[in-house]
């Protein structure tokens, strides 16, 4: 079983990495860098915040982007190309399929955040400072981030249309990291508003949580999260990531490609 789901990771891999897109939005988080040290040098004394800010704001940005093409695409051509016909005849669960799958967006998604943290950590060193013990969590946070969104994808993607599935992938990540600010917006409204809004977000990943200024007390530019809040953070994304694939497994399961 380990075998065919390593298998279909690494196939899926290789052709994530066809991609040319992909080439592009790392061509964009290398520009993005660069112009982080512009607007640094036009700050007051800021250099390091804006590089921090924009380095972190550019990998949660991009990698959730990227999560949600390449789980759209990736499990979609597979039917629209009809080869998924020749993989489901042979001894191969749909759910092996499906968890392959996202593991191989995770292999892809795990370099691209590497990148990312690599081409930060160089403007950093560009302007004399280091990958501070704040900046690791905060990277942790955003790559568990990007994980989960590329689950969130491989859900919709396993029962809809790309189209749609993209505006319900975008819908749910948009609603994940403004979590806070929709808490604090109904609290003045009346009860059904309060009651409506809250049962939307328990439906909703609490992707704020692994956003690193997501919330007030989550900030880079002072003291940083301790180890047991990027633990819990971690349990709350695996937790939804296995209730994701384990969703978009049964309703692969249930598809019929004739």
């Amino acid at each position: 079983m380990l075998g065919r789901i390593w298998a279909i990771a690494l196939n899926t891999f290789r052709e994530a990495a066809r991609i040319k897109v992909l080439y592009g939005l790392l061509v964009l988080v290398f520009g993005a860098n660069f112009l982080a040290l512009v607007l640094g040098a036009m700050s007051y004394h800021e250099d390091v915040r804006v590089a921090q800010d924009i380095g972190l704001a550019g990998m949660s940005l991009f990698g959730s982007l990227t999560a949600i093409l390449l789980g759209l695409f990736l499990l979609y051509n597979e039917v629209q190309k009809r080869t998924v016909h020749a993989i489901v005849s042979k001894p191969i669960a749909r759910w092996e399929f499906v968890v392959g799958k996202w593991l191989g967006m995770a292999l892809v998604l795990s370099v691209l955040v590497g990148l990312f943290a690599l081409a930060m950590v160089l403007m950093l060193a560009f302007q004399g400072a280091g990958m501070s013990m704040a900046l690791v969590k905060a990277t942790l946070l955003a790559w568990l981030e990007v994980l989960t969104v590329a689950a969130i994808a491989i859900f919709f993607s396993s029962f809809s249309t790309p189209f749609l599935a993209g505006i319900f992938s975008l819908a749910m990540w948009v609603l994940g990291r403004v979590t806070p600010e929709i808490v604090d917006a109904t609290r003045a409204a009346s009860s059904w508003i309060r009651v409506t809004a809250h049962v939307a977000l328990e439906i909703v990943p609490d992707l704020s949580l692994m956003s690193p200024s997501g919330r007030g007390d989550v900030t880079i530019h002072s003291d940083f999260v301790s180890w047991g809040y990027v633990v819990c953070s971690a349990g709350h994304g695996v937790g939804w990531i296995i209730g994701l694939l384990a969703l978009a497994c049964l309703l692969f399961a249930r598809r019929d490609f004739v």
